[in-house]
């Protein structure tokens, strides 16, 4: 009796030893993912503000860190992703040292493993739904506000000597040096918003002047050069005076008008006083269900990883084919997700296309695990597949 008593408590020990080592191992392989893919795809998204600080004069800090704001947003989408390629990765390995093999044959049943990987996947999931409910919108307002910021400071950079600075798209201005006073000599202004004609301006002297109606540039002794599209020659027209609106790109006091993914998850519920929620319901319950379903996408990764690679395999049995449909499986759920969202705001009964598909996921992955199921292609695929390698291989020795 004590014999079985101490056989109990060994084994116990032994499967909580497993259990750490594994939790252990794929968070930190998850890690290692989440911050390497999120600092490609931050690098991706930064190279298209680069213009911050080459057009705009700003710092490599704040362009730093307005960019850094998106990461929450890239973090919610990408941590599934890293979580199912960690949990890929330790399953492999433990396969291929065949400690899988070796804890089946000792009568561990396949829950214990399977546990250890759950554990990981409720703290993601947790994580996921902080950043879903408040972190990611909470970067985007901070990235709208200092968008706003710098918008408003763009008078100041407009004011610096020999500097092309582009105030906003088509819109490019040069100034060749400011006097004591203040005034600002050699203006050279491009305006080419507007396909249909453009404007080029040159000044010999400006001052800027700020009242209750705006921001304006004050031109003196210069030209303005129109060209229309139809035109095959400009027209050119001199001034002795002339004033340049730059109120638009000055910023000044505006409204703080938040989007639909820069709004809490509590906000996105509806507020009948709300004009943006009255003209955009379809599109607030569209964000709302994509919120709601973010934490459950670690789960399901975890489950269907688990069905495809966790029942024991010997050394002779090819694993890149579960692994394949591993990932098939995965990447319809997500592409199912993404689909819902964007069609959901128009159509509502698209919605409960990614909750049926998250329970599918939940509902077979559990059933395969629970009946030990190994899921592997029709035999007579993989002899197809077999007998296409052993055919090229023949070509190429032949060749």
């Amino acid at each position: 009796m004590i014999a079985l008593v101490w056989l109990q408590l060994g084994t116990a020990g032994r499967m909580g030893s497993i259990n750490r080592y594994v939790f252990r191992t794929t968070f930190g392989v998850f890690w290692v993912v989440l911050v390497s893919l999120t600092a490609v795809f931050w690098v991706t998204q930064a190279l298209h503000d680069i213009d911050l600080v080459t057009s705009q004069g700003q710092s490599l800090l704040v362009f730093i860190g307005i960019t850094g704001l998106v990461i929450p947003l890239l973090v919610l989408v990408i941590a599934p992703i890293a979580l199912l390629i960690a949990v890929a990765h330790v399953l492999n390995k433990l396969s291929t040292d065949s400690e899988i093999i070796v804890m089946n044959a000792a009568g561990m049943s396949p829950w214990v493993l399977f546990r250890a990987f759950m554990a990981v996947a409720i703290v993601i999931s947790l994580m996921v739904a902080a950043i879903a409910a408040y972190f990611a919108p909470k970067g985007m307002r901070m990235l709208h506000q200092w968008i706003t910021q710098v918008r408003a400071n763009v008078v100041s950079t407009i004011v610096q000597p020999g500097r092309f600075t582009s105030v906003e798209r088509g819109v490019t201005i040069n100034i060749r040096g400011r006097r004591p006073n203040g005034q600002l000599v050699g203006i050279f202004l491009d305006d080419q918003r507007d396909p249909a004609e453009r404007f080029t301006i040159l000044a010999e002297a400006g001052d800027l002047l700020e009242n209750d109606n705006g921001t304006f540039l004050v031109l003196q002794n210069g030209s303005i050069q129109r060209h229309d599209a139809k035109e095959r020659d400009p027209a050119l027209v001199l001034f002795d005076r002339y004033a340049f609106d730059l109120s638009r790109f000055a910023g000044g006091a505006q409204s703080t008008k938040y989007s639909m993914r820069e709004r809490y998850l509590w906000q996105l519920f509806g507020d009948p006083n709300d004009k943006d929620y009255l003209a955009q319901r379809g599109q607030f319950r569209a964000e709302l269900s994509d919120r709601l379903m973010a934490p459950l996408y670690p789960l399901a990764f975890v489950i269907i990883a688990f069905a495809y690679l966790g029942p024991p395999r010997t050394n002779r049995q090819s694993r890149a084919a579960s692994l394949l449909g591993a990932i098939g499986w995965v990447a319809l759920l997500r592409l199912t997700g993404f689909a819902s969202t964007v069609f959901g705001g128009s159509y509502p009964w698209m919605l409960s296309l990614q909750y049926i598909g998250v329970a599918a996921a939940f509902a077979g992955g559990l059933f395969v695990i629970h009946r030990g199921i190994i899921i592997e292609p029709p035999a007579a695929l993989m002899d197809w597949v077999l007998n296409l390698r052993l055919v090229r291989r023949f070509a190429v020795s032949q060749s």
